[in-house]
């Protein structure tokens, strides 16, 4: 096992196969749970990502072993020198402005597109570890990344709908219903901590809409408080985020 391993880790036609090969598959598994979601980066990013950041790696390797082999001539007659981690470590800074374009600040205050960013910064270091010949941290590393991305959503959700602070959007007909909606919303035996108004625009015909963040007194379903103002006749839209 330790044989092929370290033939597995030199550069050769074979570990070169393999280490594209995972980065292929693994870059793509990442990518499903996004794709599936409809996230702005999906299963064909993440390939990308990941197999460009072991190429990059590799490519790093090559210009190692030639400069300190067939060209080791011509590399200390001008002076040349190859410093592998550097290629690397542009990877990192450059997925940074590709993570940048997928995160957004939404009209309703919400934030998307974090996790998708982040996901993409992952699948590059998995990228960087897989052209390196890192096998070990390449399967441990994808196992775990897959766990947070299929499986912790799952818990994230239980969490969520059991904390006593919710925040959501609601789009009613006109300002004077607003305080309909807070009475509602004490109703539910709840403590409004932040309101944030937006009044609309009358040219475009816009309905009012409110961002609220309340404070359950008492443990019950988000989707029961929803509910319960959505009922309201002046309640056109309400999303919790």
């Amino acid at each position: 096992m330790g044989a092929a391993l370290s033939y597995l880790r030199e550069l050769n036609m074979v570990s070169v196969l393999l280490r594209l090969t995972l980065a292929m598959l693994i870059g793509g598994v990442l990518g499903l749970e996004r794709g599936r979601k409809r996230r702005p980066a999906g299963s064909r990013t993440y390939l990308l990502v990941c197999v460009g950041a072991a190429l990059a790696m590799l490519l790093g390797q090559y210009e190692f072993a030639m400069v300190t082999g067939p060209w080791a001539g011509l590399a200390s007659e001008i002076g040349q020198k190859v410093d592998v981690s550097r290629f690397g470590a542009q990877v990192i800074n450059g997925i940074g402005f590709l993570g940048a374009g997928t995160i957004l600040v939404t009209g309703r205050q919400q934030v998307k597109g974090l996790t998708t960013s982040a996901g993409l910064w992952a699948s590059a270091c998995m990228g960087l570890a897989i052209g390196a010949g890192f096998y070990e941290c390449v399967l441990l590393g994808a196992l775990l990344i897959f766990l947070a991305m299929r499986v912790l959503p799952l818990l994230e959700d239980v969490l969520v709908e059991r904390a006593p602070i919710i925040n959501f959007y609601v789009e009613f007909d006109s300002l004077d219903d607003l305080s309909t909606i807070i009475r509602r919303i004490k109703s539910q035996h709840a403590q409004i901590l932040d309101v944030e108004i937006e009044r609309g625009a009358a040219e475009s015909s816009l309905n009012p809409s409110a961002v609220f963040s309340i404070q359950l007194k008492d443990w019950r379903p988000h989707t029961r408080v929803l509910i319960a103002i959505s009922g309201l006749d002046c309640v056109r839209a309400i999303e919790e985020f």
